[in-house]
């Protein structure tokens, strides 16, 4: 990047803040006087002005405006790298075919060293080995970074090296937790050093709630980045659960880091999350070969909570709040219950509506089922509020996602509706 940041260019001509903006959602607001109106502009054009009227400063060449609704569309093959859309598949083949090589090759050490055995709060009936984690973070760090590295963008690698070292210290507490049970405050005092690393990523100027003082703003961003990550862990307790979660979300980031809407380099770790989450779905599928243990929930709570937080500082936050949406109700609703109720809400449990649903009758299969098409219909909804912004299509799609998900979580705590034969 030239000397001078992009995100002020974005935050004057554009409405929205980014260190590394592509061009801006809502081009048809600029309010630089040398720059003509977004629906007349191509990259090619935009970057000519910009080299004229500010040396220095370039923009990231991911997306173009142009089509009739003003909104920002991807030149899939006329940006800078002609093949991205070809790059995009690759890195998601590549992290799915990694991550389940790694499977294969850990599983004999897995079985023997990492099984996880059944207790009255486990869904599982068999010892089961776990910590698929491992070849999936592995997966998400290698791909992810080789893509990076030889990329041709231009990518500031600083920001991905802090979020790997955190990934990986969250990861190994994942580890010893597998291993053997870590009381509850060493173990949030070290989740939240690695929250902390990855929100001091975050560019200074990015602002969700700028009513907010900064200070105070980011305090919350801490406490809700630390309770995401935990309700991932919290939500991985069935077969192919967590895949339902996570492959909806991770690919509909990694269409909207395509759109330019997320930087480049969180767009790649989208796709390669995605991908490694993929690989692993084929082993854990009901009835479970292998589980993802808390070295890889804690880890993927913590990059889809980081992409999703970009993702809001990118002029999507109604986006950002409808893809988790389920797991956000599930999980915060049972703590609210378990709380009120004077439960210790820090130790595990059966009490979330997927669980209950299985043993109200419920098969496995069902409720993975139940909970993939959900977050498939989030995700289009998400796709919404990006392509149409408006506050009616904000409240409208939020609505309709809060209608999906209080519909599938009342069924889950009804139970099947089982019909039964008639009698003769």
């Amino acid at each position: 990047m030239g000397s001078e940041n992009v995100g002020a260019l974005s935050r004057h001509s554009y409405g929205f803040t980014t260190r590394r903006s592509n061009i801006a959602r809502k081009c048809t607001k600029t309010s630089d006087p040398f720059l003509p109106r977004c629906r007349a502009l191509d990259y090619f054009y935009l970057q000519r002005r910009i080299a004229q009227q500010r040396p220095g400063l370039e923009i990231a060449p991911f997306a173009y405006c142009g089509n009739a609704s003003g909104v920002a569309i991807p030149d899939l093959f006329g940006m800078h790298d002609s093949h991205t859309a070809f790059a995009a598949m690759t890195i998601l083949l590549a992290a799915a075919l990694l991550s389940a090589l790694l499977i294969i090759a850990l599983g004999p050490w897995l079985a023997r060293y990492a099984m996880a055995e059944p207790n009255a709060r486990s869904s599982h009936k068999l010892p089961t080995p776990q910590g698929g984690g491992i070849a999936v973070i592995g997966a998400v760090i290698v791909v992810s970074g080789g893509a990076l590295f030889f990329s041709r963008a231009s990518v500031n690698l600083s920001s991905p090296v802090v979020i790997s070292a955190a990934v990986l210290l969250i990861a190994a507490i994942g580890a010893l937790a597998d291993k053997r049970p870590i009381a509850a405050a060493p173990r949030l005092v070290l989740q939240s050093c690695a929250v902390a690393a990855v929100l001091a990523t975050l560019p200074s100027e990015l602002r969700l709630l700028p009513v907010l003082p900064w200070w105070s703003e980011r305090i919350l961003l801490f406490i809700g980045t630390l309770w995401f990550v935990n309700l991932v862990n919290f939500m991985d307790g069935l077969d192919w659960m967590t895949v339902a979660e996570a492959v909806p979300i991770t690919l509909a980031l990694g269409v909207i880091g395509l759109l330019g809407y997320l930087p480049w380099q969180d767009t790649v770790i989208s796709l390669a999350l995605c991908g490694a989450t993929i690989g692993f779905a084929f082993f854990n599928r009901p009835v479970a070969k292998l589980f993802l243990g808390d070295i890889g929930s804690l880890p993927i709570g913590l990059l889809l909570g980081w992409l999703l937080l970009v993702l809001a500082g990118n002029g999507g936050r109604t986006a950002a709040v409808l893809l988790p949406l389920y797991y956000l109700a599930d999980s915060t609703i049972t703590l609210l219950r378990r709380a009120l109720k004077h439960e210790p809400v820090w130790l595990a449990h059966r009490s979330h509506f997927y669980q209950r649903a299985t043993d109200r009758g419920f098969r496995v299969i069902e409720v993975v089922t139940r909970v993939f098409v959900v977050n498939i219909l989030l995700a289009a909804l998400a796709f919404v509020t990006i392509l149409l912004p408006s506050s009616v299509t904000d409240i409208a799609a939020v609505s309709v996602g809060m209608a999906l998900v209080a519909w599938l979580l009342v069924a889950f705590a009804r139970g099947p509706v089982r019909h039964l034969p008639h009698s003769s």
